[in-house]
């Protein structure tokens, strides 16, 4: 395991970067702003080692840009409409940040902290375990909320992420890890060739706004079915007006009504040109399929290709969108005394 400086935040405070692994298996390398993965390197069939995640130069440009690229994101993952909710009789209102309602935490998530190191180790496996405490009315959000996530390097092809959380005031919360991934590499074009498969056969439907309805539609018939496997393009420009909401598809589909006990299979994602296969296992009950259709080229690998429209596709294992306003999906609520707990792991493997 490797640490080493990654620079200094404006005001002064330093950034690490860890590299969890060892070639030739999985190597993570995480930087403790954001706790953003900056690299993840696999092996193709050829067993030559690159990176899967779309990554930036700098310290600067993780600071400047607002992708959420690769980073840990919280206190309530995606959206939650009026950015506003009621608990236990109370009104909250939270940071507006994207059109009248908060997405990804609002205007400071956590995203855009500096977390603290708890433990790094290279044995029995590596792992890194980072934390952040959120205080009570940060962005909005009732009670201080202690966050800690671990990232593990597991079987040299596996990387997992722990997350665990509790708090001294009733809130909501929705924890998500938000990696690009681009199974060729980042700036090698899109990935409207990589095969997926996802594990649901229902999704939340999403208003103009990108809020979901409450509905819980079947996926069969509809661009949304990918219990067989089938490439990201070969429907994300149908005419359906769900695609046409979101660009493309950005939707959160139900693998289970509650969380699970022990990961399950949640989606795989296969790409012809590297022969890369990635698959996700979770706790989580949803996940949310993003093609990357806001990415408009200012962000740049640091070789300078650009990140354009569907140049990476996210698997995002979470809760449900707006579940604080909506008590008929699976509850986002923690009270003093509980303990949240989620694990998904990213398996890699070639074909």
């Amino acid at each position: 395991m490797l640490a080493r400086s990654y620079g200094t935040m404006p005001d002064g405070t330093p950034v690490e970067l860890f590299s969890l692994g060892r070639a030739p298996g999985l190597v993570a390398h995480v930087i403790t702003y954001g706790g953003t993965i900056v690299g993840l390197d696999v092996p193709d069939r050829d067993g030559v080692d690159g990176n899967v995640v779309l990554n930036l130069a700098s310290l600067s440009d993780y600071v400047a840009q607002e992708a959420y690229l690769c980073a840990l994101v919280g206190r309530y993952a995606n959206r939650i409409g009026g950015a506003a909710f009621t608990l236990d009789g109370t009104e909250y209102h939270l940071s507006d940040n994207d059109n009248g309602d908060c997405l990804h935490g609002g205007r400071v998530g956590f995203n855009r902290c500096v977390w603290q190191v708890v433990e790094w180790k290279d044995a029995p496996e590596p792992r890194l375990t980072l934390r952040h405490v959120s205080p009570d009315g940060d962005q909005g959000f009732p009670g201080t909320l202690r966050t800690e996530v671990t990232y593990t390097v597991t079987g040299g092809d596996t990387l997992a992420i722990d997350f665990r959380a509790e708090t001294d005031r009733p809130t909501v919360l929705n924890l998500i890890n938000h990696t690009y991934f681009n199974l060729s590499g980042p700036g090698s074009g899109d990935v409207l060739d990589h095969e997926v498969t996802i594990a649901a056969d229902r999704f939340t439907p999403i208003d103009a706004d990108e809020i979901p309805t409450g509905e819980l539609r079947d996926v069969a018939g509809t661009p949304f079915d990918f219990r067989t496997p089938h490439t990201i393009g070969a429907c994300i420009d149908d005419d359906d007006p769900q695609l046409k909401y979101a660009s493309g598809y950005d939707h959160n589909f139900v693998l289970a009504d509650t969380p699970r006990r022990t990961p399950q299979f949640a989606a795989r994602c296969f790409d012809p040109r590297s022969g890369r296969v990635l698959e996700v296992h979770t706790t989580q009950p949803g996940l949310q399929l993003y093609s990357g259709n806001h990415l408009d080229g200012s962000l740049k690998a640091p070789g300078g290709a650009a990140y354009g429209p569907r140049t990476a596709v996210c698997f995002e294992t979470q809760h449900f969108p707006d579940s604080p306003n909506r008590p008929d999906f699976p509850s986002t609520v923690l009270r003093p005394g509980q303990n949240f707990a989620s694990r998904t792991e990213y398996r890699f493997a070639t074909a």
